[in-house]
C-alpha cells in the first residue's frame, strides 16, 4: 500500500471517530445511560485514539514502517487499558466484572495484572500529552511522581511524606474515580461543558461567523484612524468566545487582521502584538469564554455559569475598551491610515443572515441559562437553534458536510484539552496522596508574610509560569486546585480570587519569553518572535493590572466583598473610576493621548495610574486612589490643551510660510 493511500485511510477513520466523539458526547451528557467513570474512560479512549493517529511519535514528518507499526501498537493499548476500565465499571458488562464487584467499589483489592494495565494508561496518557501539547505537562508530571515515590527522602523545604509505591499512585490516579484522579473533576469538565461549546463555536464558524465579525468590525471602524487594528481587537474578541484558545484566534483572525494592519502602516511586531493581545483576551468573553470558566462550576462553591458570566462581563469590557484605546492612541502617534472597504450587494445579503445566526445563536444560549437551564442541556438546545436558523439562508445553510466538518474541527481542537485534562487527573492524585494539597498553601501563604497583596503577586507569578507551557484552562486547574486555599485569605468573593487565576493564565499566552500567541502573530506578520511577544505585553498591559482592581473592588464583578450582589451606583462609580486608570495607563503605555507624552511624565503617570487599579475603597486607600483619579485627569487635560497649542502653532507657521515667500 502507497503512503498515500496510508494516510487516506488514517484521515478517514480519524474523522470517522471525530464524528463518533462528537455524537458520543452529544448523547450522553444529557442522559443517565452510564456513571461517571465508564462515560469518561470512553471520552479518554477517543481522545487518545486521535492523538495516536495524528501526532507522530517523533518528528513532524511521516515515519515508514515503524511509525504506522507505532500507531497500531498505542492505538491497542489505549482501547485495551481504558476499554477494560469502562467494562469493570459499566454495569451493562456487571457479568464480566473481577469478583463480580464493580471496579471502582474494589478499592485497595485490585488483582496485580489491574495494576499494570493501570500503569499502561497512565504511560499512554503521558505520551499522548507530550505529542499534543509538548514536553511541559508530561515533565511537570513525571517530577510529581518522582516526589510520590521518594517523598520520604525529601527535606523539609520539600514537604517530605511517607511515599507511594507504584500500586498506590495507579490505584489512585487510574483505577479508581474520584475528585483527584484520571477519570475525575478535569476530564469531566471537559466532557459536560468545554467539548460542547467547542462544537459549538466550530458550528457557528461553519455558518460563515468568522467572515461576518470580521466584516462587521470593518464597517464599525472603517473611518477611524488605525481602523484595521481595532477589527482585530473586535473580531478576536468575539471570535475568541467561540474557540477558547488564544492561539487558535490568532491563527484564525490574524490571517486576515495582520496584513490589513501592516497595509495601513502598523509594522510586523506590533500588529502580530496586537492580534495576540485582543486573541488572548477572547477566552475571557462572555457567554462562551474559555474552559476554565466551567471548571470553576466545579470548583467554587455555591457558583452557577450564568453567574460567572456576569462576573466576568463588565472585566472583559474593560479589558477591550483598553485595548481600543491603546491601539487607537499608537494609531494617531504613528499616524496610521484607515481601512477601504467596498462593499457589493451580494455581500451585504450575506452579512445580514449571517448576523442573525451569530446574534441569534448568542440570545438563545443566554436566554437558556437564564431560564436555569443546565449548561451543556443550554448548549445542546443552541446547537439545534444554529441548525434551525441557518436553513433560512443558502449563505448560511448547514449540509451534512458542514456538519461533519465542524465535529472533525471539534474533535481536533478539543483532543488536546482531552488528554492534559487526564494527565493533570495524574498530578492531582497525586497531590491527594502525598498530602501535598494542604502543605503548599501555607507555604505560599508564610512567604507572603499574612500581606494580601503578595500572596497575589505569588500567584500571579506561579500562574504566568506555569502557563508557558501549558493550556490556561489547565494551568487554571493545576494552580486553583494546588493553592486554592490561599485564596479564602484574600478578603474577597471567592469568585473573584478564581478569575484572578483564570486571567494569569489567559495573560501567559503573551507573557515573554513564552509568549504562544505572539509566536503565532509574528509567523502570519513575518515579524521577529521577541520582539512580537514584547509589544502583545506591552498592548495586554490592563490585563495584568485589572485582576487586581477586581480583587481588591469585587464591584467590578457586580459584587460586594461579603459576596453579596452590589448596587447599580455603586458599580458604576467603581467602572467610572477604573476607565480613568485605563485612560491613564493607555496613554502611559503609548506614550500618546491627544498629543506626544515625554518619558519624564509616561513614567509617572504609569505609576499614578496603576495605584488606581491597586487600592481597596477604604481608608488611606481610597485617600490615594482619589489623588490618583485627580493627577491622571488633569495630566490628560493638559495633554489635551498641549496638544491644541501645538495645532495653533502648525496652522500659525503654515499660513506665515506663504506670506514669506511672497515677499521674497
Amino acid at each position: 500500500m502507497s503512503k498515500e493511500n496510508s494516510r487516506k485511510i488514517r484521515d478517514r477513520i480519524y474523522d470517522a471517530i471525530s464524528i463518533i466523539l462528537c455524537l458520543f458526547v452529544l448523547v450522553i451528557v444529557n442522559t443517565t445511560w452510564m456513571g461517571q467513570q465508564p462515560r469518561l474512560a470512553l471520552f479518554a479512549m477517543q481522545g487518545l485514539i486521535l492523538v495516536f493517529l495524528s501526532f507522530p511519535f517523533f518528528f513532524d514528518k511521516d515515519e515508514g514502517v515503524i511509525g504506522k507499526i507505532s500507531v497500531g501498537l498505542f492505538v491497542a493499548a489505549t482501547v485495551f487499558s481504558f476499554g477494560y476500565v469502562f467494562v469493570q465499571s459499566d454495569d451493562m458488562f456487571s457479568r464480566f466484572w473481577v469478583d463480580g464487584t464493580n471496579l471502582g467499589e474494589r478499592a485497595g483489592v485490585e488483582k496485580q495484572f489491574e495494576f499494570v494495565i493501570g500503569l499502561i494508561g497512565v504511560l499512554l496518557i503521558l505520551e499522548a500529552t507530550r505529542r499534543s501539547i509538548g514536553w511541559t505537562l508530561p515533565i511537570l508530571t513525571v517530577i510529581f511522581v518522582l516526589y510520590g515515590f521518594y517523598g520520604q527522602s525529601m527535606p523539609d523545604w520539600l514537604f517530605p511524606h511517607r511515599g507511594l509505591s507504584w500500586e498506590q499512585m495507579v490505584q489512585k490516579t487510574f483505577l479508581q474515580s474520584g475528585t483527584m484522579s484520571v477519570f475525575g473533576i478535569a476530564l469531566n469538565v471537559m466532557f459536560k461543558y468545554v467539548f460542547l461549546f467547542v462544537l459549538f463555536g466550530t458550528l457557528l464558524d461553519q455558518t460563515g461567523a468568522t467572515g461576518y465579525v470580521i466584516r462587521l468590525a470593518r464597517q464599525l471602524f472603517r473611518k477611524s484612524p488605525g481602523g484595521p487594528a481595532k477589527v482585530a481587537v473586535l473580531s478576536s474578541g468575539l471570535m475568541g468566545s467561540l474557540s477558547g484558545s488564544a492561539v487558535a484566534n490568532t491563527a484564525t483572525t490574524g490571517t486576515f487582521t495582520i496584513p490589513l494592519m501592516k497595509s495601513t502602516g502598523f509594522d510586523s511586531e506590533t500588529a502580530a502584538g496586537i492580534e495576540a493581545a485582543a486573541s488572548s483576551g477572547g477566552a475571557l468573553m462572555p457567554p462562551i469564554m474559555g474552559a476554565g470558566a466551567y471548571m470553576m462550576l466545579e470548583i467554587v462553591p455555591d457558583v452557577t455559569l450564568l453567574k460567572i458570566i456576569q462576573a466576568a462581563l463588565i472585566p472583559a469590557i474593560l479589558y477591550y475598551t483598553a485595548l481600543l484605546l491603546t491601539v487607537h492612541f499608537h494609531a494617531r502617534k504613528i499616524n496610521a491610515g484607515v481601512d477601504t472597504i467596498k462593499k457589493g450587494k451580494k455581500d451585504v445579503d450575506a452579512n445580514w443572515f449571517q448576523g442573525v445566526v451569530f446574534f441569534g445563536s448568542f440570545v438563545l444560549l443566554v436566554g437558556l441559562l437564564l431560564s436555569g437551564k443546565s449548561p451543556y442541556l443550554s448548549v445542546s438546545y443552541s446547537l439545534l437553534g444554529i441548525l434551525g436558523l441557518s436553513m433560512f439562508s443558502s449563505a448560511t445553510r448547514l449540509n451534512f458536510r458542514k456538519i461533519g466538518r465542524a465535529m472533525i474541527v471539534a474533535a481536533k481542537s478539543g483532543t488536546a484539552l482531552i488528554v492534559a485534562a487526564s494527565c493533570v487527573g495524574v498530578i492531582l492524585g497525586i497531590v491527594d496522596m502525598t498530602g501535598l494539597g494542604p502543605a503548599l498553601p501555607a507555604q505560599v501563604q508564610a512567604l507572603a508574610g499574612g500581606h494580601g497583596f503578595f500572596a497575589l503577586l505569588l500567584l500571579m507569578f506561579s500562574t504566568i509560569v506555569l502557563g508557558m507551557g501549558l493550556p490556561s484552562a489547565v494551568c487554571y486547574l493545576l494552580v486553583a486546585l494546588t493553592v486554592g486555599s490561599v485564596l479564602d485569605s484574600l478578603n474577597t468573593p471567592p469568585l473573584a480570587a478564581h478569575l484572578f487565576i483564570f486571567y494569569f493564565g489567559m495573560m501567559s499566552m503573551v507573557t515573554p519569553p513564552v509568549a504562544l500567541a505572539a509566536y503565532a502573530g509574528a509567523a502570519i506578520a513575518k515579524g521577529d518572535v521577541i520582539k512580537s511577544a514584547f509589544a502583545a505585553f506591552r498592548f495586554a498591559l490592563v490585563g495584568f493590572a485589572l485582576p487586581f482592581a477586581f480583587v481588591f473592588r469585587p464591584e467590578l464583578l457586580m459584587l460586594t466583598p461579603d459576596n453579596e450582589a452590589a448596587p447599580p451606583l455603586l458599580i458604576g462609580a467603581h467602572v467610572a473610576v477604573t476607565l480613568v486608570g485605563i485612560l491613564g495607563l493607555s496613554a502611559a503605555i503609548t506614550g500618546f493621548a491627544f498629543h506626544r507624552i515625554s518619558m519624564p511624565l509616561r513614567c509617572p503617570l504609569l505609576i499614578i495610574s496603576l495605584v488606581i487599579f491597586l487600592t481597596r475603597w477604604e481608608g488611606l486607600q481610597f485617600a490615594a486612589q482619589m489623588t490618583a483619579v485627580v493627577l491622571v485627569l488633569a495630566l490628560l487635560i493638559l495633554n489635551f490643551f498641549a496638544g491644541k497649542l501645538e495645532q495653533k502653532s502648525a496652522l500659525a507657521a503654515a499660513e506665515t510660510e506663504p506670506d514669506a515667500e511672497k515677499t521674497q
